[in-house]
């Protein structure tokens, strides 16, 4: 899997779905855009949990090294 719409397209969707948060919506601090967010995303998917969670990381301080965003 790609990406969320790949997760989206292999699990189909629904308009009138309603996520709902579980024990198991936890913040990430996995960066945006990162392998490891789309993973992420990509579980919460599966799971029907939100999306987005409100304390999932926002920008990029406290990291160093090379990031490789879209690989």
């Amino acid at each position: 899997m790609r990406n969320v719409f790949d997760a989206i397209m292999e699990n189909g969707h629904d308009e009138d779905f309603t996520p709902v948060e579980t024990e198991e919506f936890v913040p990430t601090d996995a960066p945006a855009g990162s392998r490891a967010k789309i993973e992420v995303l990509a579980e919460r998917v599966r799971k029907g949990l939100p999306l987005w969670h409100p304390l999932d990381r926002t920008d990029y301080s406290g990291l160093s090294g090379r990031l490789n965003i879209g690989e």
